[in-house]
């Protein structure tokens, strides 16, 4: 997100004017996988043995997938505007282990 709030306005806006387009798009042709649409987060703070302290990392949002794989999951971020307009170099798929036993 700080490499792209550092390109010149026009250039953040006309990125903008197509690139929020085309992630509303996208949210809508996948809106039956998507029981939780997430949303942006803000700066991280980090527990640990250490203390509470600001921390850095590169997440900027989520969303909830439901779908029959990780493999099947990633395939609908393939070519999304997080990375093909925006600035974004990644998308990383993370299953929820819930009811997994012991």
């Amino acid at each position: 997100m700080a490499r792209f709030r550092a390109l010149p306005k026009a250039e953040q806006d006309a990125a903008d004017a197509i690139g929020l387009r085309q992630w509303s798009e996208w949210e809508e042709k996948h809106a039956a996988a998507f029981p939780n649409r997430g949303g942006m987060v803000g700066k991280t703070l980090r527990v640990s043995k250490s203390g509470t302290a600001p921390a850095s990392n590169e997440v900027c949002g989520y969303i909830v997938v439901e779908a029959e794989s990780i493999e099947a999951a990633a395939r609908l971020f393939e070519s999304h505007p997080h990375f093909t307009v925006f600035l974004g170099s990644s998308v990383d798929i993370m299953p929820f282990l819930a009811g997994t036993g012991s």
